[in-house]
């Protein structure tokens, strides 16, 4: 049976503690308060409670909200320490676990759930990037159902945007890798769904969108010449295609593939 970390002898109190935060808000709080919090990650991090934008947390306590809104998943405390501060000893870690519990706003408080063995978000917290990777598989599936905003201006907006720019953490930059890969794709998918719908202006937002993300990506530069082409400017789509083999070939020294050649070479014979 699992028990509380005896090194950790004050996780009961930071649990009777986030407990007395939580009946201290009540009367405070309109509605229940994870029907409002949302977590931002993109971008950079933020704290909301509806449309208020919550003060910053200190150090320890941002990041440590940041991690529970990675997860997505109740997380033992053990492992919470040992990840956040991992070139301290278990004890220190464990200590600034419980320094960073302790040095909470009341709202940050109310968006935890805090137990002698384990730290989660609140049920229903909102977290932006949970929604912008489910947009992503919306795009990426032919067979998923889209919703409206799926291919607007919106959707480029979530797609663009860094996860936790600036946070070297090496638990960030795994997730900030992958999320750099999907976003592309996605990018990518939603220039052609576009295209196929000949909403040009807007795939062409899409496409460049990837472009700006990874000038040397070469599907992304497909994306691009794709949409100028469908849209009716060869002269566009020429233009794209010499702007990537002149940085392809500064900053790498190689040449397109023959595939990206494939898509302008009869516009080149003319």
């Amino acid at each position: 049976m699992n028990r509380p970390d005896p090194r950790d002898s004050s996780a009961v109190a930071d649990v009777a503690t986030a407990r007395r935060s939580a009946s201290r808000l009540d009367q405070r709080l309109p509605t229940k308060a994870s029907d409002s919090f949302e977590v931002c990650l993109l971008g950079t991090f933020r704290f909301r409670w509806g449309a208020e934008m919550l003060p910053a947390e200190a150090g320890g306590s941002q990041r440590l909200l940041a991690f529970l809104a990675l997860q997505d998943r109740a997380m033992m405390r053990g492992a919470v320490a040992g990840t956040l501060w991992p070139v301290s000893s278990e004890d220190h870690a464990h200590s600034s676990l419980r320094s960073a519990l302790s040095r909470l706003s009341d709202f940050s408080r109310e968006a935890v759930v805090v137990t002698p063995l384990d730290l989660r978000l609140v049920e229903g917290v909102s977290v932006d990037l949970r929604d912008a990777r489910a947009l992503a598989h919306r795009l990426l599936d032919p067979g998923a159902a889209l919703y409206e905003d799926d291919l607007g201006p919106g959707a480029i907006s979530a797609l663009s945007a860094d996860l936790l720019p600036d946070w070297y953490d090496d638990w960030v930059l795994l997730d900030a890798e992958e999320w750099r890969q999907l976003r592309l794709h996605a990018l990518e998918a939603l220039a052609a769904r576009l295209t196929a719908r000949r909403h040009f202006g807007i795939a062409a937002a899409a496409a460049l969108a990837a472009v700006r993300i990874e000038p040397l990506r070469e599907s992304a530069r497909a994306a691009a010449i794709r949409v100028h082409r469908a849209e009716g400017n060869p002269s566009e789509a020429l233009r794209e295609f010499d702007r990537y083999r002149a940085v392809l070939q500064s900053e790498l020294g190689l040449e397109p593939t023959p595939g990206l050649r494939d898509l302008i070479a009869d516009l080149q014979e003319r």
